[in-house]
Parts: structure tokens; C-alpha cells; sequence
């Protein structure tokens, strides 16, 4: 038409929108524990980063990995250690923490989904009978559990013990989780969805001897 606004600009306006709105979302997708940028904290070079420890092979870890912490040798949780590896030679404390990160991941999310099925090889009798009850709970109160773990900062292990050939390990995990509960309605009753530093005390437990080379979660708390 004769002085209107040519059509095909705005067709092609519109697949341009389209295509940076879809770039932007692939390129903003982010996985397993990966840092969002922190705008009021300047991030540290990539050589810093990377002093932090070789990455996992778990999702559960960054790109870069969380910071290790292992205890000192001398220390009781170090001797502990020790003897843990004089039972079991293959015994690895980083590759423990590998597996502890990815452990980690799998029973915050499968708790939140109410996912019995994972969680029950992945926890002692007792727990889970205790995580079930929660569950339960939610469940007949009509409400949904978001509990999102945005980023693993931090892996510690704080105390070791072996008794006869069944060794105890706990760790800290430091990380930045969002954790809300909504009603039925969809309104949040408890929590928030604005990432908030979380602090979990979990320990872990295996027969060095048994078939089954799995850790199981033994027991959980916050600090």
C-alpha cells in the first residue's frame, strides 16, 4: 500500500526478535550446579578458579568444580582416613567427594519431586522411612516442594570413622539453593525463591566389604 509501513520489515522484525530470544535462551540455559553471574561480586580470573580442583565427572559439580577441603592427617578425621584405605586400598577421598557431590544432587532433587524410587537405594532404612513421612505429608497437604540447588560451593569432610570394616564419612556442603513450598493454590507458604547460601550436614556410610560399592545417607541436618 502506498505510504504504509512496508509488511516485510515487519515480518522480519519479528523472526529477528524470535531468533535472538531463542539464542538467548540456549545460551542462558544453565546445568547441574553452574554459577549464575553474581552482579555485586566480581568473579575471580579463570586461573583462580581453577585452583579450586579439577573438574567432577558428576553433574552434580560446576565446570569448574566445588572448593575441596580434606582433612589434615594428623587430625582424628585424617587417621580415620587412614585406616579406611588400610581396609579398602581403592579408597579415594576425591573420588568420594565426586561421588558425594553427585549423591547430593540426586536426593535434594528426587525429595522434592517425592521420587521414592531413587531415594530409597540411596538412603539407610531409617531415613528413608523418615523422608517418605515428609513426603507424605506434603503430599496430603496438596503442596509442591521447589528446592533447586543453583550452585555447590564448597565440599568438606568434616569427620570420618571406621568401625570393624563399616566406615562413616560426613561432609559439608556449602552451596546456594532455592527452597519454597507452595500451597495448592500455588501461593509459597515456607521459604522463598531467591537463592539462599545453605549450609548441609550430611553423613555417609558403607560396609568396605560388601558387593556394593554404593554410600549410603545415614543422616542429614542444617546449619
Amino acid at each position: 500500500m502506498s505510504g504504509g509501513f512496508p509488511i516485510d520489515l515487519i515480518i522480519f522484525g519479528m523472526v529477528a526478535a524470535f531468533l535472538v530470544l531463542r539464542l538467548r535462551s540456549i545460551l542462558g540455559r544453565r546445568q547441574g550446579f553452574e554459577r549464575p553471574p553474581q552482579p555485586l561480586e566480581p568473579r575471580p580470573p579463570a586461573d583462580a578458579r581453577a585452583a579450586d580442583g579439577p573438574a567432577a565427572d558428576t553433574p552434580a559439580a560446576t565446570q569448574a568444580g566445588p572448593a575441596r577441603i580434606l582433612p589434615e592427617p594428623a587430625s582424628p578425621a585424617g587417621q580415620a582416613l587412614a585406616r579406611i584405605k588400610g581396609v579398602d586400598p581403592a579408597f579415594d577421598a576425591d573420588q568420594f567427594l565426586d561421588g558425594a557431590a553427585g549423591a547430593f544432587g540426586m536426593i535434594v532433587e528426587a525429595f522434592a519431586r517425592g521420587d521414592r524410587t531413587t531415594l530409597k537405594p540411596l538412603l539407610t532404612a531409617d531415613l528413608f522411612a523418615a523422608f517418605e513421612g515428609v513426603i507424605g505429608a506434603r503430599e496430603a497437604a496438596g503442596e509442591t516442594l521447589r528446592q533447586d540447588i543453583v550452585a555447590l560451593r564448597e565440599l568438606a569432610i568434616t569427620e570420618a570413622d571406621l568401625r570393624g570394616t563399616v566406615a562413616s564419612l560426613t561432609v559439608r556442603f556449602l552451596s546456594d539453593q532455592v527452597n519454597s513450598t507452595r500451597d495448592a493454590k500455588g501461593d509459597v507458604v515456607a521459604g522463598t525463591d531467591v537463592p539462599t547460601e545453605t549450609v548441609d550436614i550430611w553423613t555417609f556410610e558403607r560396609n568396605l566389604q560388601a558387593a556394593d560399592p554404593t554410600w549410603q545417607l545415614v543422616a542429614t541436618r542444617s546449619e
